[in-house]
């Protein structure tokens, strides 16, 4: 009963997450933005994105607080991973933009997580709980930490395969592109000779009387 009693206690008090992973394009020279709502102040929010294709991989991003003042900015960026604390009620604003681009769209990967730690009751006397809970907060500790991790990897990995794709894509285009036009120059190419050929030997000489 006590071991219930600590279970229910550990899960009381882990963060509640409410997030939104999203794939989403940015067209040449468009701003996109993306919201999230806080509830109370002191909250975390988790911010994560990666330009998964497009051009040199990079794009402008801001963030704003109700307020409409940005708490966070970045140019050129390749990918970012961020905690920031929301010090205002009211909804964040997340935005994306393809400036630096005049044809070539954006694919971006990003995650916009925001947690809270609801404070409850303690189910019972402290001094009958804190032997049963220590090891069972550590492990749930251990876990979470591990389990962040492997997201992080897979989402770093992810995010490399993708790049990896991408340019394998536009150097086998190139490529094609490469070998097209050294076809057409080689038929070019022989057409010339043939007409310089037949020019010449199609040439009117001279014409003697006899």
């Amino acid at each position: 009963m006590a071991a219930l009693a600590a279970t229910v206690f550990i899960a009381s008090n882990i963060k509640q997450v409410f997030g939104s992973a999203l794939t989403t394009a940015i067209p040449a020279n468009a701003r996109m933005c993306f919201y999230a709502e806080v509830d109370k102040p002191k909250e975390k929010i988790g911010f994560y994105f990666a330009v998964q294709s497009g051009g040199s991989f990079d794009i402008d991003f801001d963030v704003k607080d109700p307020r409409d003042v940005i708490i966070l900015d970045g140019k050129h960026e390749r990918q970012g991973d961020y905690i920031l604390t929301a010090n205002h009620v009211g909804e964040y604003a997340f935005c994306f933009e393809n400036d630096m681009s005049t044809i070539t769209e954006k694919l971006v990967d990003f995650d916009i997580m925001v947690e809270s730690e609801p404070r409850k009751e303690t189910p019972g006397k402290p001094s009958q709980l804190s032997e049963h809970t220590s090891a069972l907060e550590e492990s749930i500790f251990k876990l979470s930490g591990m389990l962040s991790s492997i997201e992080r990897s897979q989402k770093y990995f992810h995010t490399r395969e993708n790049r990896g794709f991408s340019t394998v894509k536009s150097t086998h285009d190139r490529i094609f592109w490469y070998s097209v036009l050294e076809c057409l120059g080689i038929v070019g190419m022989a057409c010339a000779q043939i007409y310089i050929l037949q020019t010449f030997f199609n040439q009117t000489g001279r014409k003697y009387k006899v």
